[in-house]
């Protein structure tokens, strides 16, 4: 339920409408829903403004398509994240209204009054191997409600090409920076534009690039001060935040 919802249910209670036990009926399962293995937050929309996400990489095949069932049920957007290719099948099986986003590695059954208005965002990433995190985080980001172009291959060893999308970057309500070896995209694209800039070091490098930990670490100590940094490879994060910041501005 989200507050838009709530407050059409009372007002409709207040005018006779709905009588008060039907009311009751559709809040008793608020604020969570009880699964058996999976406590839901059905209340989050209400608080949050988006609802629950599903992490489906160490869920059973069953577990999310139960979870994405509950979501459904009442209403709510269902988003499950870091989903391989065979679970990715089995949702779009269960679920035809659904999108697999492969790349992405995330499924989406959007509800009927998909969220709108939520200002733009720019995902840009370093090199062609970022773009799984790119894609997981314009896709979530545009799954809550956010306009986002992306740009793909602009890491600074060929700084012409960034400095080629400066007029899209600076239209941008808030920036996502992917990039893994050092990180410097963050710092350069920080440089370029008014707009918070949420940075997500990858995994992506060599040797002393430590899994991603020295692009953490780089872009953690990022010059340009409207640069803010998630953990590793989280692509969901970075679209999540993005998605809050753009829809405020």
């Amino acid at each position: 339920m989200d507050e838009r919802s709530l407050k059409q249910l009372l007002g409709r209670v207040k005018s006779g409408r709905v009588a008060l036990d039907e009311a009751v009926r559709t809040l008793k399962d608020l604020p969570f829903a009880d699964l058996g293995f999976a406590t839901l937050d059905t209340h989050r929309t209400l608080r949050q403004g988006f609802p629950e996400v599903v992490f489906g990489g160490t869920k059973t095949t069953a577990h999310c398509v139960k979870l994405v069932e509950a979501l459904a049920s009442r209403g709510q957007s269902a988003l499950v994240t870091r989903v391989q290719p065979e679970k990715g099948a089995a949702l779009k099986k269960a679920f035809p209204r659904g999108t697999w986003h492969e790349v992405a590695r995330l499924f989406e059954l959007p509800s009927k009054r998909r969220p709108r208005g939520g200002g733009h965002v720019v995902a840009v990433c370093a090199g062609t191997s970022d773009l799984p995190i790119l894609e997981e985080a314009a896709v979530t980001a545009e799954a809550f409600g956010a306009r986002v172009d992306r740009v793909v291959d602009v890491g600074v060893a060929g700084l012409h090409r960034l400095l080629k999308r400066r007029a899209l970057l600076q239209q941008a309500d808030c920036v996502v920076a992917v990039a893994g070896m050092e990180g410097a995209l963050a710092s350069v694209v920080g440089g370029l534009v008014a707009a918070p800039v949420v940075a997500v070091p990858t995994s992506i490098g060599y040797g002393a690039n430590l899994a991603g930990l020295t692009t953490l670490l780089s872009m953690m100590t990022a010059c340009t001060p409207n640069v803010s940094v998630v953990n590793i490879d989280n692509g969901f994060g970075a679209g999540f935040y993005a998605a809050l910041v753009a829809r405020r501005r």
